[in-house]
């Protein structure tokens, strides 16, 4: 018997994008499923569209984007070109969209049953501090989640936050995906005197800096390892001479997203204060909060109002009452190695219900829906090649 088709696209290295990875590993055994996106074809996988390293998915053409004729700046993209060349239009029985940009591209492709699209981001506030973006490129992500989105037959999103925001400004209904990792088969370690704190991610300042200037402030000895992806800016290699003689900061290669889980597991407290610069920023709920629980952690975050709610309701740590240097450097030497105990006890407890297993399940009703809703549905035709917004 044949099995149904799923394509999935995202602008992404495949390899790495650990949200990506979790719809492929839910749907392979499931569904024939190709992906599209950078990188190496993802284990399982029954085809694969690479889109090579030099076509950048974001370019447009600027004449048009000022001109604000949004279709054809869409439609006149080098990925979109290239790969309305390569993508047959009716072939797949499904198409998984993984954030707002594939969306117009996955409904001109007019699968057999629909489209669902999952948003890692809330799109039309991406670069908000950037204020060219604002400008210029903010009004084309709100005509595409307006134009397009709203056609899908399903949505999903990664913080409360975020989908909150889908349905006010735009009436998009949106279900629940954290990202959170497999469930892992560890236990609570043994606390460290003085306590060893844990950052893994992105090797950027607006992520980091109110904790390194914190470190300078923390009097009770603790110590922070730092896991970072460099992403080509200098910053990283910046960071490990400024810390190359410490004690008390190390600056460590990121390991492979399989990895992360393991090697966090052997600190007490992971660590994540993120000053809201920008609406995305502000209700971020990220990866490494889950990996953290996984990990058996206790958590020490900032109070932004999605990760800051999953903390509480779980017990899992401390919530500093402001993103300041100070407030986080109070949190830290607040710490005792009973209550990281407490905290690693209560994630734990947290990580059978804040795991992949239990959260993916939004994306199998969602796709188990659009396959059993009524076939070819007649798409609507395109939007308008002008926005006014």
């Amino acid at each position: 018997m044949t099995r149904p088709s799923v394509l999935v696209i995202s602008y992404s290295p495949l390899y790495r994008d650990a949200r990506v990875l979790r719809q492929l590993r839910l749907l392979t055994p499931l569904y024939d499923v190709t992906t599209v996106g950078y990188g190496e074809a993802p284990e399982g996988v029954v085809a694969h569209v690479r889109i090579p390293d030099e076509i950048v998915y974001w370019h447009k053409d600027r004449r048009l984007l000022l001109a604000r004729a949004y279709q054809r700046t869409y439609d006149t993209m080098p990925v979109q070109r290239w790969l309305r060349e390569r993508l047959p239009v009716g072939e797949h029985d499904v198409v998984l969209a993984n954030d707002a940009d594939t969306v117009p591209l996955a409904v001109g492709l007019r699968p057999r049953r629909g489209v669902h699209a999952d948003l890692h981001e809330y799109a039309p506030r991406q670069n908000e501090e950037s204020l060219p973006w604002r400008l210029v490129v903010a009004p084309y992500y709100r005509w595409l989640v307006r134009t397009w989105v709203t056609r899908v037959d399903s949505v999903t999103t990664v913080s409360p936050g975020l989908a909150e925001a889908y349905r006010r400004e735009f009436g998009v209904e949106t279900g629940l995906v954290m990202n959170a990792p497999p469930l892992a088969d560890l236990a609570p370690g043994p606390v460290a005197d003085p306590v060893r704190l844990v950052h893994a991610g992105n090797g950027v300042p607006e992520r980091l800096e109110t904790m390194l200037a914190a470190m300078e402030l923390v009097r009770s000895g603790a110590t922070l390892d730092l896991y970072l992806i460099d992403q080509g800016t200098g910053y990283v290699p910046s960071l490990r001479e400024r810390f190359a003689g410490s004690d008390r900061v190390r600056v460590h290669d990121p390991v492979a997203t399989d990895e992360v889980v393991a090697t966090l597991h052997g600190y007490d407290v992971g660590v994540y204060v993120l000053p809201p610069i920008s609406f995305n920023f502000a209700h971020a709920l990220p990866n490494k909060l889950f990996d953290f629980v996984q990990a058996r952690l206790g958590v020490v975050v900032g109070p932004s109002p999605d990760m800051a709610a999953v903390v509480r309701e779980h017990g899992l740590g401390v919530v500093t009452p402001d993103f300041t240097p100070a407030a986080f450097a109070s949190a830290v030497d607040a710490l005792t190695v009973e209550g990281v105990t407490g905290m690693k006890a209560a994630a734990d407890a947290a990580a059978r219900v804040l795991c992949a297993e239990r959260q993916v399940g939004a994306w199998r009703e969602a796709v188990e829906a659009i396959l059993g809703g009524p076939p070819s549905r007649r798409w609507p035709a395109r939007g308008p090649t002008r926005e006014v917004s």
